[in-house]
Formats: structure tokens, C-alpha cells, sequence
């Protein structure tokens, strides 16, 4: 198959979606799938450098996006213009600015992004269209992330693709963020742009629930395909380390439920039997973000416990697969319903056991691999104490984490993910002709 793959950059720091997308299309390149990948909006952060995207020009830059929704002038400038503006050092500067973006001018250019070519950047739809036409025919148009749909119909028209793939996944929390009427508008017309799907892919059981509960017209498009990952460099460490270590693997920041750990870890750390315990931290982290962790590292030397704590940002994929051997037990308590959580199956890659809340997919990760215990969520105590039990038995936490590691092996490989995604879209387009070659 001939595949063109939307997936959006974040810029300045690590990105799970990103990642996954990346792990995705080197898989299906491994099964002999002729794929591109075009990256949107922003420049791709990844934890190896930019891949493949570094050779495909970056479409609906974030400055261009902006500004064309702002004024009519940048909706007829010329091509030159356009380019600077899309250049990806412009474009990560711009990153680091984006949280200063008004909450009307987020939900205007989501608004108008879904409108694809009826919205304001219908420039910029049409320059993604006569670069991918140039580079056909494509068998497969594979959306990333279901915001990115407003593009759909008019890629499918002008490439005569045969079919539109979207993947869903985390999408909810961002739109539920917006402020009224944006966000009630927002869903109605994601509701309309995902009905130009043919097949829609969210990565959890739970997430499916989720936008099917949201968007019920569209539930019969549904299938699962659950996240994967690349496996190599990951597993167990040879020994155990030295101290007992509670680590954290995610964005540091307030949603995923950071201060909760932190809260826990202060409550063990108390405790006479856990004198030697450490906390290691880390995961990709803005400029804001590390505003936010001076005040975590505030309460722990309040506490007394600075010494014993450990936060790194932006580790290179080495260090992370470091950085988890070093653990005993991982988690991250997000409780606002997370799609997925690949921290958790890279723990378990590692032969880590987990502790996460009872919340988004977490229990459904926890069930398909018992390489973890699930708490109710935003409780420290709770956490602290099951934290606790891993901790005081650590040959039944070895023997949980392998037990993840074998589910992750078998279920959860990038191989595994592009596995089930190729032969969802096969299906897909075998209904409307045969199968386009790798070329």
C-alpha cells in the first residue's frame, strides 16, 4: 500500500502522539508499505532527532496558520513568503510562544481548521494538495489526530485515495479545555469532519468508549489498534537498584498528576522502613513546565527530602531506557482520562511493575499485561501505600514487571501495532479496488 501520513509537531519538547506515529510508520515501512509522512504545524520533536519528516517540507506551519486566520492579507502571499514563515528554526522559536495564544483565537483556528477548504487557511490546504498529488496516487490518507480531518475531503478528491483513516486519541481533553461557545462548536464540527472517515482508530478500548459516548453517529467506524512501541533497546536491569527508586516517566506537568507522586513519595518517605528511598523524575518539559517543578522541588526540600529526589527533562531514547532500568516501580496518576499512557508499556518493556489510578486506559493496560496495580486516583495515601507493598516484596515486583514485559513483547510491539493498522486499512481498501504496490 501507498500510505500519506498527517501527524502534528509539538516544536520544543517530546510528544507520545509523535513518537507513536513515528514507531507506526517504520513499522508499516517494515512490512513493505510505501509510507510518507508529512509533518503539520509545527516541527517534530523526537527522542532520536528528526526522522524521516526532515525530508518532506512541514505544511499549515503554525506562523502561516495563525496569521492567515488573523488577516486576509496573509491568505494571498506568496509562496517565497509562505516558506520563511515555515522554516523550521521560525517554527520552534514560535513554539515556545504558543501558550500566550488567546483562548478565542484556539478555538477560532480549530474552527476553522476543521472547515478545511471552506476555512481560512483553504491556502494551505491546497499546497499540501498539489505537493501529495505530485507524489501519487495514494492508496491510504492516514490522519493522525482527528483535528487534523478539516484537510480530509479535499485530499481525498484531489489524490483519489481510497480510503481515510483516522486515529483517535486524545482528543477530548483539548476540546474540553476550550472555552464557550468554542468548545460546544468544536465538537459539532468534529462530529461532521470525522463523518469523511471511513475508518476510525482509537488507540484504547476505553478511548473508543469515549468519543463513541461523545459522538455517537460515528461508532460503527470504530476499531482498535493499541499503541505499540519499538522494543529494541528496551529491558530488565541485571540487578536491582542499589536503593529502592519510585520513578516518573511523562510530561512534567500539573495534568499528569506529578504533585500527587510527590505527595506520596513525601508520605513514604517518613515511614521508618523506606529511609532509603529515592524519587527520579523526568519527561519533556517547556519553559512553563519547569516553573512548575521548581514548586514540586520547593516541597520537597520543605520536607527535607531534596537529596533524595532526582528531576531530568528531554531524555534522548538511551537515556530514558537508562533512566527505567534504574527503577523499582513506576507511576505517573493522570486522572483525566488518558488514551493511552505509552510510559506505561515502556516501563513494563523494562521489566518495571506500575501503580496507576483507576482512570482512562490505565486499568484496561493493567488488565491485558498484570504488570501493575491499579488505586483510586488523586489520593496519595492510597498511592503511597501501594507503592509501598511493590516496594516491601521485591521479588513479586520482579516477577509483575516480567510479567508486563512478556505481555508488551507479545501485544504491544510497533510491529504488532502496524500490523493490525495495515490490515484494518487492506480491509478498508479492498472494498473500492485493489491494493496499490510499494514502490
Amino acid at each position: 500500500m501507498r500510505i500519506v501520513h498527517l501527524t502534528a509537531g509539538t516544536g520544543a519538547y517530546y510528544c507520545g502522539s509523535c513518537m507513536r506515529d513515528h514507531d507506526l510508520v517504520a513499522g508499516l515501512k517494515r512490512l513493505g508499505h510505501d509510507v510518507l509522512i508529512v509533518p503539520m504545524y509545527l516541527p517534530p520533536v523526537l527522542e532520536e532527532g528528526v526522522g524521516d519528516e526532515n525530508v518532506c517540507p512541514i505544511f499549515f506551519g503554525g506562523i502561516n496558520v495563525y496569521l492567515q486566520q488573523k488577516s486576509w492579507v496573509f491568505r494571498h502571499t506568496p509562496a517565497w513568503l509562505d516558506r520563511l514563515f515555515d522554516g523550521r528554526r521560525l517554527l520552534t522559536w514560535a513554539s515556545g510562544k504558543m501558550h500566550m495564544t488567546s483562548p478565542r483565537d484556539l478555538g477560532e483556528i480549530l474552527l476553522s481548521m476543521l472547515a478545511g477548504d471552506d476555512g481560512q487557511q483553504r491556502k494551505e490546504v491546497r499546497k499540501l494538495a498539489r505537493y501529495l498529488a505530485a507524489r501519487g496516487p495514494w492508496d491510504i490518507i492516514s490522519i493522525s489526530n482527528a483535528m487534523l480531518m478539516g484537510v480530509a475531503p479535499h485530499l481525498r478528491l484531489a489524490l483519489q485515495a481510497k480510503a481515510v483513516v483516522c486515529t483517535l486519541q486524545g482528543e477530548d481533553s483539548f476540546l474540553d479545555s476550550l472555552q464557550e461557545p468554542w468548545r460546544t462548536q468544536a465538537w459539532s464540527s468534529l462530529d461532521r469532519a470525522l463523518t469523511g472517515a471511513d475508518l476510525l482508530v482509537p488507540v484504547s478500548r476505553y478511548y473508543g468508549e469515549v468519543m463513541s459516548k461523545r459522538l455517537p453517529s460515528l461508532a460503527t467506524k470504530l476499531e482498535v489498534v493499541h499503541n505499540g512501541i519499538d522494543l529494541s533497546g528496551f529491558g530488565p536491569a541485571d540487578e536491582p537498584p542499589s536503593a529502592p527508586t519510585l520513578g516518573y516517566l511523562a510530561r512534567l506537568h500539573p495534568i499528569k498528576g506529578l504533585s500527587v507522586l510527590v505527595d506520596a513519595f513525601i508520605a513514604l518517605a517518613k515511614r521508618p522502613h523506606q529511609q532509603e528511598l529515592r524519587l527520579r523524575v523526568a519527561g519533556s518539559a517547556t519553559a512553563e513546565d519547569e516553573k512548575y517543578v521548581n514548586t514540586l522541588r520547593a516541597k520537597l526540600a520543605a520536607a527535607g527530602l531534596e537529596g533524595r529526589a532526582e528531576f531530568r527533562s528531554n531524555l534522548s531514547k538511551a537515556e530514558k531506557q537508562e533512566f527505567l532500568r534504574s527503577l523499582s516501580v513506576l507511576s505517573v496518576p493522570a486522572t483525566y482520562g488518558e488514551a493511552f499512557g505509552l510510559y506505561v508499556i515502556e516501563a513494563l518493556a523494562s521489566g518495571v511493575p506500575v501503580v496507576q489510578p483507576r482512570s482512562g486506559a490505565f486499568p484496561e493496560l493493567i488488565e491485558a499485561t498484570t504488570g501493575g496495580v491499579i488505586v483510586e486516583g488523586d489520593d496519595a495515601l492510597s498511592l503511597a501505600n501501594a507503592i509501598d507493598t511493590l516496594l516491601s516484596d521485591p521479588i513479586h515486583a520482579r516477577v509483575m514487571g516480567g510479567h508486563g514485559r512478556k505481555a508488551v513483547l507479545d501485544r504491544f510491539s510497533a510491529d504488532a501495532m502496524a500490523e493490525r493498522f495495515a490490515a484494518l486499512c487492506a480491509r478498508e481498501i479492498l472494498k473500492r479496488g485493489p491494493v496499490g504496490k510499494a514502490s
